[in-house]
């Protein structure tokens, strides 16, 4: 959280980090001790943070946010 990207993260996710760190500050959030966990699949960047926002580029390269908030509830 509010640490210097990897330089070879592409310059969408970063921006795609950046603004999920401003809403939870925004939220007045205490994420403090939150980081984000890098992991690379087939080449592509996929960045996770310790709430479960998860982040990672779709197929025309465009970052994809996805919240755990927003995932469908399993039965």
């Amino acid at each position: 959280m509010g640490g210097e990207p990897p330089s070879r993260l592409p310059e969408t996710v970063v921006v795609a980090v950046r603004g999920v760190e401003d809403e939870l500050a925004a939220e007045s959030v205490d994420a403090s001790t939150w980081r984000w966990t890098l992991t690379f699949l087939e080449g592509k960047p996929v960045v996770e943070l310790d709430d479960g926002t998860s982040i990672h580029l779709d197929a025309a390269g465009r970052a994809q946010v996805t919240n755990p908030d927003d995932a469908p509830e399993e039965d």
